[in-house]
């Protein structure tokens, strides 16, 4: 079943368009802000689009050409949005949160209560059936919600920061849970985490100011990313520029490495490289390394164990006995040193 949208809403810049086949997962990436969240509300009928059309399979979700108008109420569309916290009935048991789905598209009590326990079991929640939400773990919840969202039979699940609400003992679990049962479904998920990226989905989609700025595999996106936020999540710097025939031209100067793919002087190309693969001096080192930047200093704070030093879009990972030695603060003119062999050049 093949899922076909694109939309646009005047008032918000948003313009958004992507397909999907059939067993896929699509995460979504992107700033606060960036459009993630309408997106879902667009495919879900809870938000009216200015202009654009949708089909998943067959089934036409909505089409706002004044010729051919048709809009899907959310209960028609075979989408099932799973939010970011649970959201059960609460005065309902497991087993009848979940048995709501199929029990409202007609089937009957019995069947749909079959149902709700087959999802149960297959989400490691059957043993809490006859509890309320309120006597439910927040990793528990979470996990029947996802019972409940599968036994409404969705053709298109929406996944919206499903572990951004749980402790770092549930959400691993979460992931587990949600690897299974993505298997063999389509599904688009919005996240922050790398993490969910690179275990739940076959697609990553970059999401900034109501537009898709890059997409394409996941490895290969966090590989050889093209956007700033996709570089950032997969923890690169990236720089772009020109290519030459020493390396690309940046912003800070030249910068060689190992190119990938067909270049040709003149063309735009990105530059990536992890920031620990970068040394930081107050003057230039001996040896004359064959990529060294000159750059202001515009932010020094903590990193894990170490130090991120930033000069705009450059970034240094150092040790705090390097900081201490170098005297570094914002401001100070720094030198900034990057092996060739760490530094990888592919088409922008």
């Amino acid at each position: 079943m093949r899922f076909d949208f694109r939309a646009t809403l005047a008032d918000r810049d948003f313009d958004v368009a992507l397909e999907m086949e059939p067993g896929q997962t699509l995460a979504v990436l992107g700033p606060n802000g960036a459009g993630k969240s309408t997106l879902f509300a667009i495919i879900a009928g809870l938000l009216r689009p200015d202009s654009g059309q949708a089909h998943l399979g067959e089934r036409t979700l909505f089409d706002m050409d004044p010729s051919n108008r048709a809009w899907l109420a959310p209960h028609e569309r075979g989408t099932a949005l799973l939010a970011q916290e649970p959201l059960l009935f609460p005065h309902l048991s497991a087993l009848e949160n979940v048995a709501f789905g199929p029990r409202s598209k007609g089937s009957s009590v019995s069947s749909s209560r079959d149902t709700a326990r087959r999802w149960l079991a297959a989400t490691d929640t059957a043993a809490l059936a006859a509890r309320r939400p309120s006597e439910l773990s927040g990793g528990q919840a979470q996990r029947v919600a996802v019972a409940r969202a599968l036994a409404a039979g969705p053709d298109l699940l929406l996944l919206d920061e499903p572990m951004a609400a749980l402790d770092i003992h549930a959400a691993p679990l979460m992931r587990r849970l949600l690897k299974s049962v993505l298997a063999q479904r389509s599904a688009i998920i919005i996240t922050h985490d790398v993490l969910d990226a690179l275990m739940l989905a076959d697609r990553v989609m970059v999401l900034e100011d109501g537009h898709i700025t890059e997409s394409g595999n996941t490895r290969e996106v966090l590989n050889k990313p093209r956007s700033r936020f996709a570089a950032g999540l997969a923890g690169l710097n990236l720089l772009g520029g020109t290519v030459c025939a020493e390396g690309i031209e940046t912003s800070y100067g030249l910068l060689a490495g190992t190119p990938e793919g067909e270049l040709a002087p003149g063309d735009r190309a990105a530059a990536a490289f992890r920031p620990s693969a970068v040394s930081v001096y107050l003057d230039p080192p001996h040896g004359s390394p064959r990529n060294m930047l000159r750059a202001s200093i515009t932010e020094i704070e903590p990193h894990g164990d170490g130090i991120r030093v930033r000069a705009g879009d450059l970034a240094a990972d150092i040790t705090p006995s390097a900081l201490a030695d170098l005297g570094l603060a914002p401001g100070a003119e720094a030198h900034f040193a990057i092996k060739a062999t760490a530094v990888t050049i592919y088409g922008a």
